[in-house]
């Protein structure tokens, strides 16, 4: 038996494995009542066992048996042992601790990336696990100890905690803010007042889009070029006296480092009608006789309606742009005005117009008067003669 190594005592004496067991958990208004076995792998030699108790490590000397009711607080922690082997309890039960929550990757969360959630709690029975954001279970609901977005997105920013639960009760994560980044959303554009713009009054154009971080915002004017200078940037697009000019298509750019997109708006700004300008056609002498036609035109917002006046009399000669006087005669010679109107205002302008006599006529009658002294030339040298014959 030289050289053989004989087993110690302590391996050769085994104490039975010990387990608590929860037989039933009474749940009320204040407190928690709980029903706890103590359960031997083995009945040790010398008939029944006797056993003993603990509650947060400290020996209940009242209770020696395998079963054991007690009302408990979520921090109570109990196991059991057999009487003369103390120094060897069983594991203890106990309801789950504070529950600890990670993120992976830890690093920045990028829209459309893949993140897994992770919750943690020492708990005895082992806990079971539920995902909550903002205090609201997750729909479908998600009960394993990972979370794992596969493709996460905006929408899934937000205040995370996991409830770990065991029969012995439950515990809340503190909770964990999970911030997505995105490129801006299209961004939404208002004007203020909202109503018709009148020339003159007060405007702001204002631009806003979710993104996050969060977007720098350039207001542009779309006016035929190809570069489009800014106007104003990371602030509203303020008119403090708009005026007609301004009237055109508007385009705020919301940008960040992850994109660029952008929204336009158009502003059409009323005005009362300008100085009309008034034309006649044909532009040279009026003749007797001839048509003429007499334009009328100006700038206006909306579009301007015209009526025709002569001076001195009270009512319109015609309305509309352009009044046609078909056969002009000398008592159309005048002053004519015409009028632009719209609901923002009016304005005038005057029109001098003389008839000329027509040519022909005036020619015609030189050629009678031409005639008729040549017909009375040749009657005096005839009367001469005849008085010098008789």
């Amino acid at each position: 038996m030289e050289g053989r190594i004989l087993p110690s005592l302590k391996t050769l004496v085994q104490t039975p494995t010990l387990q608590v067991q929860v037989i039933r958990v009474t749940v009320q208004q204040s407190s928690t009542e709980a029903e706890l076995k103590c359960h031997s792998s083995c009945s040790p030699a010398g008939g029944l066992p006797f056993y003993v108790w603990f509650k947060n490590r400290e020996h209940i000397t009242s209770v020696e048996t395998s079963t054991y009711t007690t009302w408990f607080n979520p921090t109570d922690v109990f196991s059991c042992g057999l009487k003369g082997h103390e120094k060897f309890p069983s594991p203890s039960v106990y309801g789950p601790k504070l529950p600890s929550v990670s993120v992976s990757p830890s690093a920045e969360i990028v829209e459309g990336s893949s993140v897994t959630l992770t919750c943690s709690s020492d708990a005895n029975p082992a806990a079971t696990y539920t995902w909550l954001k903002s205090n609201v279970k997750l729909r479908p609901p998600i009960e394993e100890q990972q979370l794992v977005l596969t493709s996460i997105q905006s929408s899934h920013s937000g205040q995370y905690t996991c409830r770990a639960r065991n029969s012995l009760g439950s515990n809340t994560s503190k909770p964990i803010s999970i911030k997505v980044k995105y490129a801006p959303n299209l961004p939404s554009v208002s004007v203020s007042p909202s109503g018709e713009i009148e020339e003159g009054s007060s405007v702001t154009l204002t631009c806003q889009s979710n993104a996050y971080p969060a977007a720098n915002y350039t207001w542009y004017k779309k006016n035929g070029n190809p570069e489009l200078q800014p106007l104003s940037e990371n602030t509203p697009l303020v008119f403090s006296s708009i005026q007609s000019s301004d009237s055109g298509q508007y385009y705020c750019t919301a940008e960040n480092e992850l994109g660029r997109t952008s929204r336009s708006i158009s502003i059409d700004v009323k005005y009362g009608p300008k100085l009309p300008s008034v034309s006649v056609s044909p532009s040279a002498e009026i003749v007797e006789g001839s048509s003429v036609n007499l334009t009328c035109s100006s700038d206006a917002n909306p579009a301007a309606n015209y009526t025709w006046y002569k001076e001195n009399e009270d009512s319109p000669k015609a309305s509309g742009q352009i009044f046609t006087i078909t056969d002009f005669r000398a008592e159309h010679s005048g002053n004519y005005y015409c009028e632009a109107q719209n609901r923002r205002g009016r304005q005038n302008s005057t029109l001098h117009l003389i008839v000329v006599a027509d040519k022909s006529t005036i020619t015609m009658i030189t050629n009678s008067i031409r005639l008729t002294l040549v017909g009375v030339g040749g009657l005096i040298p005839l009367l001469l003669f005849c008085r010098w014959m008789r």
